[in-house]
């Protein structure tokens, strides 16, 4: 397994990826091409690809607010689940982002996602229970 920078001409690979793995998508707004292409430009080392003989088998995209590191939108295609594939994601995801100075690293996954909730577990995050996640959004795409 390798892992690349994936650039706007993965979106369509990106976008198969996320349908693949079940998760939401919303094309007529944050993940239009457009707000994807304006993200890439903004932090191009924040969308992971990992690949296996030169197809996309799991993915991520990463955020900063330079004090926490955000591990967003993993996917792993359901033929390369349970392999490791999410876990060595997620490191490499960690290693990314200490290269701009973060060292706190987190992730926000639905309470129904238990198997995301398990990953993240094993791979040492801790269940904050003590947050509520506020969020004000223009329209249901945002």
């Amino acid at each position: 397994m390798q892992f690349k920078k994936l650039t706007i001409d993965d979106y369509e690979r990106i976008v198969n990826l996320w349908t693949m793995a079940g998760l939401s998508f919303r094309p007529r707004g944050r993940d239009s091409k457009t707000a994807i292409k304006a993200e890439m430009s903004a932090n191009p080392d924040f969308f992971v690809g990992a690949y296996e003989d030169g197809h996309l088998i799991a993915l991520a995209i990463l955020s900063s607010d330079h004090r926490k590191g955000w591990i967003n939108r993993l996917a792993v295609d359901p033929d390369h689940r349970h392999k490791g594939v999410a876990k060595a994601l997620i490191s490499e995801s960690e290693r990314i982002l200490r290269k701009t100075g973060i060292r706190m690293f987190c992730a926000l996954i639905d309470e129904d996602n238990v198997a995301s909730q398990s990953l993240f577990k094993a791979c040492g995050y801790d269940e904050q229970r003590g947050i509520i996640y506020f969020s004000k959004r223009e329209n249901a795409e945002v």
